[in-house]
């Protein structure tokens, strides 16, 4: 029996999915896999986390990733991404924020806060004025009465969400924090000055690509000016919006080198917005399991040839043959250095210790498969939202739920966070 095990160790241990990996501030993750950001909805009243965030995201930590990414923490409290987002800012009370994070650090990973703004992507039931880069709305077939018509930013306005920005990566810091994740993607407010279909600007911060990039630019030196050089500072940003006319991989590569110049310790590739959901995953084109499995890791490796910070790529990855093969197929020893898994954490919360012990190597989630592929995607998004819920009370992931009433259950659950929120609104007013 010794023998055979000591045999069965170094295959076990030999993937390269679970070495370290040394950032470029020096900080390092134990391995190559992320718990990559999911909105979780799970927000206390008062818009602050409480115990279910720390329940799940300790039965996350105990799973083995190395690094772990919150899902969306808004810099301010007029502009949610829904009902029950967490909110960190400069009046906050940091105690809940020390409670989540020391949960989140519990077993060696780094945990990181994504923070975001969602822009014209905020649902008009919340209330609030919708704002962009310019006054273009969101424009999904049968949806698009859920947003409101969002009014252009002024310079004075951009230059206090920059500030507001770095006012939450410092209160993440203050909280336990390793880091923060600066969402630049899916559709979110910097991303909506990135892309061309939502910036018409004519004034410094629109027109050429190095005016549309400022605010997130503007954005990365404000933080770095308000954290310690320990503090891990990275950015979500889309390889493309998959729309015609809109942000792509061109300009990715663009920004991504000179995003090597500003002290960024890692850089997310992801893609699309709610008005073309790539980041759902992109199942029915006929291509192979392992190609859909990880759409945007060929685009990902392209960047990392010249990049000065390691690339992470997250998409649709649930088997350990696929993640392997993302990470060791390089060219010139250059590549994907960190792989995000998203829906398979949800569904399969060990699914990194299971890898790393040779079990369970691919994690099986449920697809919807309804004629309309949009309401196909929302729905598979809240099967994994219900997986999240589940995880935040101390149960077991279900994967055996129905969609149409888990979507019900969804809008009751969101009509009722939606009065919370606005009695909130209401009282801090």
């Amino acid at each position: 029996m010794p023998r055979i095990q000591n045999a069965r160790i170094p295959k076990m241990t030999a993937s390269p999915l679970f070495e370290s990996l040394e950032l470029p501030n020096g900080t390092f993750l134990k391995n190559r896999l992320a718990k990559a950001a999911m909105e979780e909805s799970l927000a206390d009243y008062g818009q602050v986390p409480g115990p279910r965030l720390r329940t799940l995201y300790r039965r996350w930590a105990d799973g083995g990733a190395g690094l772990l990414i919150t899902g969306n923490v808004m810099i301010a409290p007029d502009a949610l991404s829904g009902p029950a987002s967490v909110v960190l800012q400069a009046d906050t009370d940091i105690a809940p924020f020390r409670e989540w994070a020391e949960a989140g650090r519990s077993k060696g990973s780094q945990f990181w806060m994504q923070i975001n703004h969602p822009g014209r992507q905020v649902l008009a039931a919340l209330g609030e004025e919708a704002v962009s880069a310019s006054d273009i709305s969101v424009e999904i077939p049968g949806m698009s009465q859920n947003f409101r018509k969002p009014r252009a930013l002024t310079e004075d306005e951009i230059l206090a969400l920059v500030e507001r920005f770095a006012t939450t990566a410092m209160r993440a810091e203050e909280a336990g924090f390793t880091g923060v994740q600066i969402h630049a993607a899916h559709g979110y407010l910097i991303n909506q000055f990135l892309s061309p279909l939502t910036n018409r600007r004519d004034d410094r911060w629109g027109g050429s690509l190095e005016n549309r990039a400022r605010f997130l630019f503007e954005t990365i030196h404000a933080v770095r000016a308000r954290v310690s050089s320990r503090f891990c500072v990275s950015v979500k940003l889309n390889s493309a919006d998959f729309q015609k006319g809109g942000f792509d991989m061109s300009d990715a590569k663009w920004v991504v080198d000179r995003l090597g110049e500003m002290s960024v310790d890692l850089v997310e590739l992801s893609g699309g917005s709610y008005e073309s959901p790539a980041m759902q995953g992109r199942d029915a084109d006929g291509s192979s399991t392992a190609r859909r499995e990880a759409y945007f890791v060929e685009f990902a490796r392209e960047v990392a040839q010249t990049a000065n910070m390691p690339i992470m790529v997250t998409g649709g990855i649930r088997s350990r043959d696929v993640a392997e093969e993302a990470i060791r197929n390089q060219t010139g020893g250059i590549g994907v250095s960190v792989l995000g898994l998203a829906r398979a954490m949800a569904f399969e919360p060990d699914v990194i210790t299971n890898w790393q012990n040779g079990k369970n190597l691919r994690v099986d989630i449920p697809e919807v498969r309804w004629k309309n592929k949009r309401l196909a995607g929302f729905a598979s998004m809240v099967l994994a939202y219900v997986q999240l819920e589940r995880l935040s009370l101390g149960k077991t992931p279900n994967k055996g739920g129905l969609p149409f009433l888990a979507l019900m259950a969804n809008q009751m659950k969101t009509r009722k966070r939606t009065q919370a929120y606005r009695k909130w609104r209401e009282n801090r007013a």
